[in-house]
């Protein structure tokens, strides 16, 4: 019987899995949380949760965060939710109806291309370079179109790694703010740092109106919590505790928000954090290194953060076909059409790091290389 979703077969090294290896998972800091929280004879945690998430939770949140983001953030900014792909679902269902109008990143997180499908929306796609989401493009698009929402990963983003400049950021916000859409910063990376500290988010660089800030436990602490947030003004989050939704099922994931509490009020989320930040700053650095050794032809940056490697293959027309091609050799990987909207980035494809250890790592790459030799 299988429990979680990911279930990758022993021989095969897939660099497709963007989630926390096993050997991550802090099972044994969350049975002390859980048993701290219990500990507390507070039986209001097995009862329908407030609409916007406990304000105990939001207040420990808010603390964490202000801390890791080097900025104040407010209890009142926050709503709690069941991580970021249920938000991005909670926000469609609010701000949009089907046949709107919303732009991507192109590349963008394919799964979240998924979710505005559902909604029925027309995606149109926006280019990214080394400074993020290019701005210039946004303005020209904008003379013909009237987009609800610009959804944005402008910190290490999924799958390019890259991070918006702190003028772009100011840019798009100032332009939120002139043509009347939302920014939807899908800020999941923000804390995951590695060699550079990113530039202020998106929602403290200006009036925070428009933009709609999204976070998670799933990178920094464990994704099957399904336990996140919303940042945006308490306006909005009013529209969204007005819902059927909330006002039958009360808040989102009251008894699991209860738990990271603990986690978060005596710092033990912080020093997890730090610790994690090292494992993967190692494992990004062995990354780098087995794609230069194995594949000097591939064009890729080095990521500061996050969790991806996106690289180009010049030799390569299509890197799903050569997926497929690759099976023999035990090695998988997402090909650059699934981040497209319009289905191209065809040479690129997308490497995780945060599975597996440095030798699985290594040992992924020189199986891409024995194939690409043998094929190409």
């Amino acid at each position: 019987m299988q429990i979680a979703q990911v279930n990758v077969p022993a021989d095969l090294i897939h660099f497709g899995v963007g989630q926390p290896g096993f050997d991550l998972l802090p099972l044994d800091l969350l049975r002390r949380a859980a048993a701290h929280r219990l500990g507390q004879d507070e039986p209001a945690l097995l009862q329908y949760g407030l609409e916007t998430g406990s304000g105990y939770f939001r207040q420990a949140l808010a603390g964490f965060l202000s801390q890791g983001y080097g900025t104040a953030v407010s209890p009142d900014h926050l709503f709690t939710t069941n991580g970021i792909s249920q938000a991005l679902d909670m926000l469609c269902t609010l701000l949009t109806r089907p046949g709107d109008t919303i732009f991507v990143e192109d590349p963008t997180y394919f799964l979240a291309l998924d979710i505005f499908r559902d909604h029925h929306l027309r995606i149109i796609s926006l280019p990214v370079d080394d400074d993020g989401l290019i701005v210039e493009a946004l303005e020209e698009k904008l003379q013909a179109e009237k987009p609800v929402f610009v959804y944005t990963i402008p910190t290490f983003q999924n799958p390019s790694s890259v991070t918006l400049s702190l003028s772009r950021r100011q840019r798009l916000v100032e332009l939120s703010q002139t043509h009347g859409f939302y920014v939807l910063a899908d800020e999941v990376y923000q804390l995951l740092d590695y060699t550079a500290v990113p530039p202020q988010r998106l929602f403290h660089v200006s009036d925070r109106s428009r933009v709609i800030s999204l976070g998670s436990f799933s990178k920094i602490l464990a994704p099957g919590l399904r336990l996140g947030w919303i940042e945006a003004a308490p306006a909005l989050l009013e529209q969204l505790t007005a819902s059927g939704l909330l006002q039958s099922g009360g808040g989102l994931n009251p008894f699991t928000a209860e738990i990271v509490r603990s986690l978060l009020e005596q710092g033990w989320q912080t020093e997890f954090l730090t610790r994690l930040k090292a494992v993967y700053r190692s494992r990004a650095a062995a990354l780098s290194r087995a794609l230069h050794h194995y594949l000097p032809d591939a064009e890729f940056a080095e990521p500061d953060g996050g969790f991806f490697i996106w690289v180009k293959l010049p030799q390569v027309a299509d890197t799903a076909v050569l997926l497929e091609q690759l099976r023999p050799y035990h090695v998988a990987y997402h090909p650059g059409l699934k981040f497209s909207a319009q289905q191209g980035l065809r040479q690129f494809l997308r490497l995780s790091f945060a599975f597996y250890d440095e030798a699985a790592l290594e040992e992924g790459v020189r199986r891409l290389q024995v194939g690409l030799a043998a094929l190409v």
